[in-house]
Parts: C-alpha cells; structure tokens; sequence
C-alpha cells in the first residue's frame, strides 16, 4: 500500500510537507485525528531509504498514536513528523528551528515531542520557535522511564492472561533492542527476577544490558530463535511478518516499539501461533502519558500512577479478544474507536 492509499484509508485530516535548503531540512507532518484533542506525536529523525518510506512511517506512526491516546484516556489525538536525515547530526539548531517553525504554522493542532532520533535538546531549539513542543530540559522531559514502567504492567498484565498469574519471576524475556525504553524495562524485570536476553545494532548497549543486569547477549537475527517465554521488541517497527512470526517460541509479545505488526493481517498470524499479543500502542502508552502529564502540570508520580492502568486496560483487551473472538489488535482499535465515536457524537453548543 503506498502512502497515499494509505492516507485515505486510515481517514487522516492532514499531510504536510516542508524543506529549508538552507540546513538541508525536509520535514513531514501527519496529523490523523483531532476528535480527542490536539494530535500529539513525537518528531522522529531518521535516514530513511526513500522520501516515501518516510511518508509511511509518518502515517502509520500519527495513526497509533491517536490510538494510543484514545485507549489510554487521555484529551488528545494523534499525529507524527518525521525529518529525513542522520540523526547523528551534530549541527542540530537550525534543523530544528526550522522543524519548530514547520509545527507552529499548524497553530496548535498538532503538539511535538521526542522521538527516535532526537531528544529534550532538540526540542528546547523547536521551543524558540513555538510554543507547541513538550519534552524540554527541566521539565518532566525524557518520557522512557514512564514508557518502560508501561510496558512491563502490559507484560505483568499479559503473563495473568497466559500463565494465570501476573509473576515474571524465573520468565526468561528477549529483548530486542537496548535503548532508553528497553532500559527502564529491564530495571523492573530485573528486580523482579526475570531473566533477560538482549540485542541491539550497537554492541556497547548491548555490554551495558549484559553488565548491569546480567543479561544473555543475543545476535540481532537470533533473537527470533531465541528460547523464551517473552519476546518484547524495543527497537523501530515491523518485527512481526511472515518470516519472523514462525521463528518466535515465545508465548507472549509485549514490548515498548511501535508498529510491532508489519501488516494488519499479522495480527491474525501471530493469534493463530498461539501467542498472546500485547498491542504496542496499549503497551507503549505510558510515553503518552508522560508527555499528557506534562502539558496537565502533573508530577512524575502522578504520570507512573496513570501508566498502572496499562495493566487494566490489556486485560480489557484480552477479554475483548476472547469474547468476540478476535485478535488482541483488532479488540484494542475497537476499544480505542468506541471513545472516538462517543465524544465525536457529542452534541456542539454555541454561547
């Protein structure tokens, strides 16, 4: 599906372009859905292969995140932007002033925040060019701790499901990629006594995992082979496909990247192995939710206690599967749409 069939099916509001020769910027917003509230997603700054896998990403990504708002409760829609570029860059001011200049020109419907690629650096230069950004320095900023406490209540939540008890004590859990998310996940299971597997691309993320927690280093392809009760991916999307799927032994998916299902039609697949699938934007909110708790004016805590709910909310998905018989990603886009319909339906009054 190319992107613009893609931008048509997924009922996006809005797809835009802008470039500064100047700097070398390219940039591409996509805001999916408003109903909730402004679209909030993070600006990702990647070397894509081409300008239309970057198009993509865009889509897919502002699409999950209205999702993931949606299911996770919270006042806002979804959008994305990505920049097409290294994201090792060094000179990064004027790229991202001219990034800030691209978001304020949507005058507050859409929101940025960090991504992949970039941090709260980053995003206090886009702050000297508008007032819609979120994860500067001094403020709740780097939202993985959050995401990462989100993800192991899903996983805690998906073990209850599977095994009947929420204990990750003795499960071994492969993880797929090392980086800040995956990091403050493996706190938690470390301390609860499950044993890790890790790969990443970088070999000194990996000797980070492997000192600090004890892990077992995996090679990237491996990692699908792997013996394991979880398999959680941390990494970019699309892990999930018809060559990867047969591979996983484990029992359950849980992890903090998103878009883990490289087709809609994988949801099915993964289902039919008999894995039990935790959907990355259910799992992955706790990101969200930081950055909501942000722009509210709440504490660090109050946004851990907010992420908690991730383990209610993948159980109400689970029984949604179990009940109508669907996969776990069919079940949490339902539950997201019937809050997107509820408050598009609400009658508008004038004063």
């Amino acid at each position: 599906m190319d992107s613009l069939d893609l931008f048509k099916s997924y009922n996006h509001e809005q797809l835009l372009f802008s470039q500064d020769p100047a700097c070398g910027y390219f940039g591409i917003i996509a805001v999916h859905d408003t109903t909730l509230g402004p679209a909030l997603g993070g600006t990702r700054l990647w070397n894509y292969a081409t300008p239309e896998a970057a198009v993509v990403d865009a889509l897919r990504l502002a699409r999950g995140m209205t999702y993931k708002s949606a299911v996770a409760g919270l006042g806002l829609g979804g959008g994305k932007s990505v920049i097409i570029g290294d994201p090792n860059r060094r000179d990064r001011e004027a790229l991202f002033r001219s990034h800030g200049r691209f978001v304020d020109t949507l005058g507050g419907r859409y929101i940025t925040a960090a991504d992949v690629g970039t941090g709260s650096a980053d995003m206090a230069f886009i702050a000297l060019e508008t007032e819609h950004v979120s994860g500067l320095p001094g403020s709740q900023g780097d939202p993985s701790p959050v995401t990462g406490y989100g993800v192991y209540m899903a996983m805690k939540a998906a073990a209850k499901v599977r095994w009947g008890s929420d204990s990750l004590a003795g499960k071994r859990v492969a993880v797929q990629g090392a980086g800040k998310v995956a990091w403050f996940l493996g706190e938690h299971l470390r301390k609860e006594g499950a044993r890790l597997l890790v790969t990443d691309i970088d070999p000194e993320k990996v000797k980070r995992f492997v000192a600090e927690y004890g892990a077992e280093a995996v090679a990237p392809d491996a990692i699908y082979d792997a013996a394991a009760d979880v398999y959680a991916p941390c990494a970019l999307g699309a892990t999930l496909d018809d060559q990867t799927i047969p591979r996983i032994k484990a029992e359950i998916v849980c992890g903090g990247a998103n878009n883990q299902l490289a087709e809609p039609r994988h949801a099915e697949a993964v289902e039919k192995k008999g894995i039990f699938y935790a959907p990355d934007y259910v799992a992955n909110g706790g990101g969200v939710i930081n950055i909501y708790g942000e722009l509210q004016g709440w504490t660090v805590q109050q946004a851990h206690e907010h992420a908690e709910g991730i383990y209610d909310t993948t159980l109400r998905v689970a029984e949604l599967s179990r009940r109508e018989k669907i996969p776990t990603a069919l079940a949490a886009d339902r539950l997201a749409e019937e809050r997107i319909r509820a408050v598009a339906g609400l009658r508008r009054m004038v004063r």
